[in-house]
């Protein structure tokens, strides 16, 4: 199993200079590589005999190169500028199979970071040592024990961190307290509303910090482009952004751990997030809360703990279904938070019943197909010896 460990670092200013031009040396090569890709990609076009562009053979060329017209290279690790080119390899696969869109070039600023390969650093206790550098200092120690495949330094606003991905054995954590099956209905007014009834309200971070956001973003506007004050407001609006991100990070990994510490399996909807984000009225507060990070989190973190996560169709009508009757309301406005069933008669909390709902599908569909999945479910993730890398897809309704 593949994982990573982001640290933040505490260099001095000699060293955060030298991380800033080891970044800037690796956004070059990324550049560069980009723009040769698509000369050579056009004079392939043209002349059919000559070869397709690759990232091997743009590597060799740069190194053929560098001494004489990039000489200012050689003051950083190799691996910075080497494994850009590699990154830019990456992403064309990802391009052409249909993963990605089109690589971008690498801007100032918002790409500030450089890899390096096992064989160009060294960990012990709280010290990394990075080529042509030496020793930088750590906050805290690397957690995770087997062998180091790599590390990636990069700034986030003022500060720098070092992700250092290790292939490891299974997490040894202890086995959830099995408290059964768990349905987690994902809103806006609460983050989390669970099967058992608890409800776990999201931080609201941007919400909460809007104000101070806008004010920081009109005062950047009004500086001048190039000037020290600029600069200055600039640092400001990063530090900001970069506190939300880290306040909502913080909820998400709390909450997320508490639920796969207690139940063993968790069934979650399958969210349309990228359609939900078309409605203008609600796009910020969905944003906000962070239903695909958590979705995440909770799927690699189950695994950790030889738990599974159950996914949801889309489709799954869990807000209109009474969890008592099984009676089906037509319709159901998003503004009605509470309701009552016309088959039997029961008062339902909107979201307690959509998450009782999703328990229920889950435990029926697991009898009915005697340990198949049911046409109501589109995934199972379990305990699995590899990263838990998953993309979120999605459900029509809100909440």
């Amino acid at each position: 199993m593949f994982l990573a460990h982001r640290i933040r670092l505490d260099p001095n200013n000699v060293q955060a200079t030298h991380f800033a031009r080891a970044a800037g040396t690796a956004r070059f090569a990324y550049n560069w590589a980009l723009t040769e890709w698509e000369r050579q990609y056009e004079l392939c076009k043209a002349d059919p005999s000559l070869p397709k562009p690759n990232e091997a053979a743009l590597r060799r060329q740069l190194n053929g190169i560098k001494r004489e017209k990039f000489s200012w290279m050689l003051e950083v690790t190799k691996s910075a500028p080497q494994i850009a080119i590699m990154q830019l390899g990456r992403a064309f696969e990802n391009f052409f199979a249909k993963r990605a869109r089109y690589p971008t070039f690498r801007r100032k600023g918002r790409d500030d970071r450089f890899a390096l390969s096992n064989d160009q650093f060294r960990v012990e206790d709280r010290y990394i040592r990075v080529p042509k550098l030496g020793w930088v200092r750590m906050r805290e120690a690397l957690r995770l024990t087997g062998r180091i495949l790599s590390a990636s330094i990069s700034r986030s606003a003022s500060h720098w961190y070092v992700s250092i991905t290790v292939d490891t054995s299974d997490p040894s954590l202890p086995p959830t307290e099995n408290q059964g099956v768990v349905g987690v209905d994902l809103g806006i007014t609460a983050l989390a509303t669970l099967s058992t009834g608890e409800k776990f309200a999201g931080r609201k971070a941007l919400r909460i910090l809007l104000g101070r956001l806008r004010r920081l973003s009109r005062n950047l506007s009004r500086k001048d482009k190039g000037s020290c004050n600029r600069a200055k407001a600039k640092l400001k609006l990063a530090k900001l952004h970069v506190r939300i991100a880290n306040i909502r990070r913080d909820s998400l990994h709390q909450l997320s751990t508490r639920i796969t510490r207690r139940f063993h399996t968790i069934v979650i909807e399958d969210l349309n997030v990228k359609g939900m984000l078309t409605n203008g009225r609600l796009a910020r507060a969905i944003v906000d809360m962070g239903w695909t990070e958590l979705r995440r989190q909770l799927e690699y973190k189950s695994a950790w703990r030889s738990g599974q996560v159950v996914v949801a169709d889309r489709w799954h009508p869990s807000s209109k279904t009474c969890s008592s009757c099984r009676y089906k309301m037509e319709t159901l406005e998003l503004n009605m938070r509470h309701w009552t069933c016309p088959g039997c008669g029961a008062l339902h909390d909107r979201d307690v019943n959509a998450a009782i709902n999703l328990k229920n599908m889950a435990v029926s569909s697991t009898v009915s197909a005697c340990g198949g999945e049911g046409a109501g479910l589109v995934s199972k993730h379990e305990a699995k010896p590899s990263p838990m890398k998953q993309e979120s897809d999605s459900n029509p309704s809100y909440g």
